[in-house]
């Protein structure tokens, strides 16, 4: 509802009698479709026991004879109402200390400050409503709800904001240094890439998380279990999210979660989407997490690395993010989040169903994403020797060089 619509609906809603107006705001309601009734009754204070009463008149006829009614009493005496102060009495009237109690009961369970604008509940409202009538107050559970509104409550999930183990000393000075290099990259026309690998998911007719609009009383079928299925195998998206251009590249693996898998998902995109858009580049700017497949203390990666240069003919820049802070990558909510939305609720039943969901997320902000299948198989578990890793053209930044570091193309190479 925008503000002109919120004005007509409260200035009729005073102007009309009662039984008008439960009739008039059940109308409104399902002219606004999928949660009218709990916006009216928020925008209005009119309870949903209310609406719903004015909805059931507005089905079975009754509307047709309230009509009629007010025609005929508006010709002999003005339309009677209720005498003032007449209804039943708000909770809070009768129960003066409720809201109090309320919050006594939520102590335990608020995550920030009281002084906060807004507070959050993780305590169910027919728990809390159990709670409340063993103290001797009969409200019900929706007029917790109310109460709870009123009080600056919402619902919310969880969010990752403790970290396990101390904060990293230079854990804002390497965020600082991630910045500006960035900045000094995409204002120079170089591509700056943040990469992840998402988590595996299986392949088949396996359920899926969340739910999505179907039919009444026929929802999608799926096998009794969610096991993985040894004959279709798990998918491993490996993302790659332009920053500057706001493009996304998923390459999906069947195969483990290598770093050369990782290097090769790279240069996918280099070749798909990044060579196109910076056919100058002479450098790259990879961010990625300090663990898995392109963790900071992995051989195989910086190896992979050094062929990738090799292979693009640009100079590596690499920046991990210092320890506990991954959800802080950018791929995490430009790519990843948005792919989980697409699809919520669908059994991934083959690598074709994967990929085209992928290339189908299409977010609000513009963004773009590109998806191809990679067939090939990576050997897990792949040491480096010692005279193999020396001969990765490797340059370590002063700043935390095991953060932060460059691969050239190697002399041979050039």
């Amino acid at each position: 509802m925008n503000d002109i619509e919120k004005s007509r609906i409260t200035t009729m809603a005073k102007l009309l009698p009662e039984n008008i107006r439960r009739v008039y705001l059940a109308f409104e309601a399902q002219a606004l479709g999928y949660g009218g009734l709990t916006a009216i009754s928020q925008l209005t204070g009119v309870s949903m026991t209310t609406l719903r009463t004015g909805v059931r008149e507005l089905k079975d006829g009754t509307v047709e004879a309230l009509v009629q009614n007010y025609a005929a009493a508006s010709q002999e005496q003005p339309f009677r109402e209720r005498a003032p102060g007449a209804g039943r009495p708000r909770v809070t009237q009768k129960f003066k200390e409720l809201p109090a109690a309320l919050e006594k009961l939520l102590a335990d369970a608020t995550f920030c400050s009281p002084s906060q604008p807004l507070l959050w509940t993780t305590k169910s409202l027919r728990n809390l409503e159990a709670a409340l009538r063993a103290q001797g107050y009969s409200v019900s559970y929706r007029t917790i709800g109310t109460l709870l509104a009123d009080l600056g409550y919402s619902l919310q999930l969880n969010q990752k904001n403790l970290q396990v183990g101390e904060e990293h000393v230079d854990r804002d000075a390497q965020f600082q240094f991630i910045n500006a290099r960035a900045r000094e990259f995409i204002e120079q026309g170089e591509p700056v890439i943040s990469v992840d690998t998402k988590k595996k998911e299986n392949i088949g007719n396996v359920i899926g998380k969340g739910a999505e609009y179907a039919p009444k009383g026929k929802p999608v079928e799926v096998l009794g279990h969610d096991c993985p299925l040894p004959e279709e195998g798990k998918a491993v998206p490996y993302g790659v999210f332009d920053m500057a251009a706001n493009e996304g590249f998923v390459n999906v693996g069947i195969s483990a979660d290598t770093a050369e898998f990782a290097a090769e998902s790279i240069y996918q995109w280099w070749l798909q989407m990044g060579h196109e858009r910076y056919p100058n580049a002479r450098k790259l700017f990879i961010t990625c997490d300090g663990g898995g497949s392109n963790g900071s203390r992995n051989r195989l990666w910086k190896t992979s690395l050094q062929d990738l240069a090799n292979r693009t003919g640009m100079e590596i820049f690499v920046s991990h993010f210092p320890p506990g802070t991954s959800k802080w990558n950018k791929i995490e909510h430009r790519i990843f989040s948005q792919i989980t939305k697409n699809w919520r609720g669908r059994p991934l039943v083959s690598m074709q169903v994967i990929v085209s969901l992928i290339a189908a997320t299409t977010p609000r902000q513009g963004l773009k994403i590109q998806c191809q299948s990679d067939r090939n198989t990576y050997e897990p578990g792949k040491k480096i020797s010692d005279e193999e890793f020396a001969k990765v053209n490797l340059s370590p930044e002063d700043f935390h060089g095991d953060w932060n570091y460059s691969i050239e193309l190697q002399s041979d190479k050039v």
